[in-house]
């Protein structure tokens, strides 16, 4: 895949980064001194700092920042960036909850909430991060007319994303060749929750019009797709030290990836056998995984990997005539870059 060639990035990404994790780093600081106050444990507000200092390449906060300049926003105001923390602090909770439904014992090079704490404590802990979610963004010093615009998209955000781990939870361990469903768990549990929902959620604030939210839409619904494409097969093919993540996990649970459905319908008899009889095993080990790895690349990599390729170009293919300002549309065409070429 060649990444597009643009003007020089106009859009400060890494200072709109920095302004993002400091609005979070305040809020928090705000949170601890009020548990001072009450003598309540420190606990919770320091998993939190640490889960969300842990890393994190602050896709849809990003997004969200992007969606407003794309608006034709005007520079970056605090009640945009604190909307974007809010995002970021949503995606915490969800991540926390979704380590605990996996069983993951790493996310980001650390072990996991639940892991460190205990599954008990680390549900609380995410639920305080779903609630202080909601409390940056109505502290976030919107108008009434802007939040009324943007609440029914969060609203529409949290249960896409709730279904989509719903889909994902009763899918796992139970590998079919249902394209389908496969595509429906992306497009509910990562598509529009990493991309069209946050770009929307910046557009809103700066109440675009039909023609652009078209056009984000145009853009951000192949982007997500592609982005879970490349993220399946990062959680089977990846290395560790680079990811962060486990390569062991999506098989050994069955994770109902399109890369397996794919798999299983060009499988002969044999090979049917093999993956279904690999994938799901809870004491897969790595000889098991080398095989299963091998299966996948031969029967579904090339194919998922022309899949990513065909969703950029539709991704890139939607900028060229969206009315979005110079700027915008270039940041919009690099993030397209990085989310779907990333190295497994």
């Amino acid at each position: 895949m060649t990444t597009t060639t643009t003007s020089p990035f106009a859009v400060d990404v890494d200072a709109a980064r920095e302004r993002i994790d400091a609005a979070l780093r305040d809020f928090l600081r705000d949170k601890a001194c009020g548990e001072a106050e009450l003598r309540l444990p420190a606990d919770v507000t320091d998993a939190v700092r640490e889960f969300l200092e842990a890393g994190g390449k602050r896709v849809r906060p990003l997004f969200c920042v992007l969606g407003w300049l794309a608006a034709g926003g005007r520079g970056i105001p605090p009640e945009v960036v604190r909307v974007a923390a809010a995002l970021e602090m949503f995606h915490a909770a969800v991540l926390i909850h979704d380590d605990i439904i996996d069983d993951s014992d790493t996310r980001r090079d650390r072990p996991t909430v639940h892991r460190a704490v205990g599954t008990d404590a680390a549900i609380l802990i995410g639920d305080f991060a779903l609630a202080w979610s909601g409390e940056l963004l109505h502290t976030a010093g919107l108008s009434a007319e802007r939040l009324a615009g943007v609440l029914p998209i969060v609203d529409a955000m949290r249960c896409e994303v709730d279904y989509g781990q719903y889909l994902d939870l009763i899918t796992t361990g139970r590998p079919t060749r249902d394209l389908d469903r496969a595509f429906e768990i992306i497009r509910y549990k990562t598509a529009a929750y990493t991309v069209e929902r946050p770009l929307q959620v910046g557009a809103a604030v700066a109440q675009a019009g039909p023609e652009v939210r078209r056009a984000l839409s145009g853009y951000a619904r192949p982007l997500g797709e592609a982005f879970q494409l490349q993220d399946d097969l990062l959680g089977v093919f990846g290395d560790p030290a680079r990811t962060g993540k486990s390569n062991l996990e999506d098989l050994r649970s069955g994770k109902h990836t399109v890369l397996l459905a794919l798999a299983l319908r060009r499988a002969d008899a044999r090979q049917e056998q093999r993956l279904c009889a690999l994938v799901g095993d809870p004491e897969l080990d790595e000889r098991g995984a080398a095989e299963c790895r091998d299966l996948l690349a031969t029967l579904a990599r090339d194919q998922v990997e022309q899949m990513i390729r065909n969703r950029w170009l539709r991704a890139q293919r939607a900028l060229t005539e969206a009315p979005f300002p110079p700027a915008a549309a270039a940041a919009l065409r690099r993030f397209a870059d990085a989310l779907a070429v990333r190295s497994v």
